[in-house]
């Protein structure tokens, strides 16, 4: 009797999800085109390496966190780095990838030297050596315990692994690193799952921490297979305006930490440095309030932000226009509504402005009140009260409705100096910062009434 054929399956190559038969859609990540033939074996039974033991006896020293050396990374990693941690790095071209990870990779080194372990690797795809260290020069991540090569072979990436057995390894990048072994060009489907996989078996199996750059597509995603994602142990996204210095990285997957942490950096001319307190590059620099402004508390993970909204009305020449930056552009339209219609502002003739200070974002729904607030301010040409910060959601009623972390939100913005507060009503067992007067305010008038000069207001 012949033995039987093994049978034919088709596996995406985007997600893994596979099928007996082809389809030209991939069900599970929608991506066409993507199914290619293989063959399904049985997998052969071999002996373990070692005996399945309870999880009770499973010892975790290998596993502590290393400190980076940079603080707001570690913020948002959970301490650190995990050793035989893979941390993929994605962001758009010129944020900061690159700097930030040599940055990295310089403290690193001082840190192993001063503790006697192996060096720290830099291994660079897309520029040469020699590029990289006048960057590293102008950064000051300059380190004798710092080893670098350009190279865009896997095999070699894996030869200089195992000759230097270094302490950490930077990737400069995943998509720029080609298997000979593998057909089609660097940075393709096949060839970043290929690289990858290497990657990730080589940092397993040396309890090797690995860092890797990601290139991201013009839409905001990862380039390369969904898979690559999976492999990866953390995976971080960072942010920035070109037009800003802010920074921001937060991790979208991280296997050892959260993921609603995020760390923030500003870009300067001698490279990039880390904001504990990120405050002065979103609110003025002024002592005296005017016409048209708000502070608000925005939650970005767990870290409450500083935003200072600001408000322009003026009257059209033409046809009204709506202008926002920073800001939710239909949240604003719909604080405007509000206004109009509980309020009594005739704004329908009116050019409207609203934006954030500093590059900042206040898209999210607590950031209405302050919205609102500067837009009345610049209407009646009336300023707020001084170091006065709202927070709550405004909804079509003109109700202040309740949003969440306001206990963290209050105790930043009074640490940052502001003694005034509106919030939504719903404050049952809130702990009020000393120093700060809080007003709960169920509308939006009652919180105008709170903070403006007002007697006229109905």
């Amino acid at each position: 009797m012949s033995p039987k054929a093994p049978a034919i399956t088709f596996s995406c190559t985007e997600c893994g999800w596979t099928t007996s038969k082809w389809v030209g859609r991939c069900p599970q990540c929608q991506a066409w085109g993507s199914l290619e033939e293989g063959e399904s074996q049985a997998p052969v039974a071999l002996a373990p390496h070692s005996p399945a033991q309870p999880i009770t006896e499973v010892s975790t020293t290998a596993s502590h966190k290393r400190p980076t050396g940079v603080d707001e990374l570690d913020r948002v990693l959970g301490g650190g780095l995990v050793p035989g941690a893979v941390v993929l790095m994605a962001g758009e071209p010129g944020v900061g990838k690159s700097t930030l990870l040599l940055a990295v990779a310089a403290q690193a080194a001082e840190q192993a030297q001063k503790s006697g372990q192996a060096p720290v690797l830099y291994v660079t795809g897309e520029e040469s050596a020699s590029q990289v260290r006048l960057r590293a020069e102008r950064i000051g991540a300059m380190h004798p315990h710092l080893h670098l090569t350009a190279e865009s072979d896997l095999s070699r990436v894996v030869g200089h692994i195992q000759r230097t057995d270094p302490s950490l390894v930077v990737i400069d990048s995943v998509q720029t690193i080609a298997d000979s072994t593998v057909d089609g060009i660097a940075g393709g489907t096949a060839q970043v799952r290929a690289v990858a996989a290497a990657l990730v078996s080589a940092a397993k199996s040396r309890s090797l921490p690995v860092l890797l750059v990601g290139h991201v597509t013009k839409d905001g995603s990862i380039a390369g297979p969904r898979v690559l994602e999976h492999l990866v142990d953390v995976v971080c996204q960072f942010e920035g305006d070109r037009h800003s210095p802010l920074r921001m990285v937060r991790a979208v997957k991280n296997r050892y930490g959260p993921t609603d942490e995020v760390g923030c950096f500003e870009m300067v001319d001698a490279g990039i440095i880390g904001l504990p307190d990120p405050s002065g590059l979103f609110l003025s620099a002024r002592n005296v309030t005017v016409p048209g402004t708000c502070a608000t508390m925005t939650l970005e993970g767990r870290r409450p932000m500083p935003v200072e909204v600001q408000g322009l009305i003026v009257q059209a020449s033409g046809s009204p226009h709506r202008t926002t930056s920073g800001v939710d552009s239909s949240r604003v339209a719909m604080t405007v509504a509000v206004l109009q219609s509980r309020l009594g502002f005739e704004l329908d003739r009116k050019d409207i402005f609203v934006s954030t200070v500093g590059g900042a974002r206040a898209q999210e729904p607590a950031s209405d009140a302050a919205v609102a607030l500067a837009l009345a301010s610049a209407q009646l040409d009336l300023p707020l009260a001084p170091a006065v910060i709202a927070i709550g959601e405004v909804s079509l009623t003109g109700e202040l409705r309740p949003v969440t972390g306001l206990q963290q939100r209050l105790a930043e913005a009074r640490r940052l100096g502001f003694t005034t507060a509106i919030v939504p009503p719903q404050t049952e067992g809130l702990k009020v910062p000393e120093g700060m007067v809080v007003h709960p305010c169920s509308d939006i008038v009652t919180a105008m009434k709170a903070v403006l000069p007002l007697d006229t207001l109905n």
